[in-house]
């Protein structure tokens, strides 16, 4: 199924999911967000998930990384897809330094929810500028 979605609709709702599910830690949020057939190309691991797998991610992810912020640097919609190249914060509890990794995303949108992603990562390394 197509998405009678906007690009500017459709940005609006990527820039909210993050928003709610990386710096509000709701994790929950994925299930309201994402299809029920959601299929996510590099979950964690860099192996195929749903969203039971991409929850548990987040998790996870609160956890290990306290203080965690995403920021959308930028953005592009066209069709039915949204990519977004971001950047992740954090402290290390261990040694108390900042932290960050950079990644793009590639949504694709079905109806009003998410339907599929993909995305890279560039290695956590000791963040300096900020």
């Amino acid at each position: 199924m197509a998405t009678g979605l906007t690009p500017s609709e459709m940005k609006r709702r990527v820039a909210d999911h993050f928003e709610d599910f990386v710096n509000k830690r709701d994790a929950s949020v994925i299930h309201r967000n994402m299809t029920p057939e959601f299929y996510d190309h590099d979950g964690p691991g860099g192996k195929p998930t749903g969203v039971e797998g991409d929850e548990q991610m987040m998790l996870r992810m609160y956890e290990a990384m306290p203080g965690l912020r995403l920021t959308i640097e930028d953005m592009i919609a066209e069709g039915d897809k949204v990519v977004c190249r971001n950047v992740w914060r954090w402290t290390d509890p261990a040694t108390q330094k900042n932290m960050q990794f950079h990644g793009f995303v590639l949504w694709r949108f079905e109806g009003e929810q998410i339907a599929e992603r993909w995305a890279t990562v560039t290695v956590p390394a000791e963040g300096d500028s900020w």
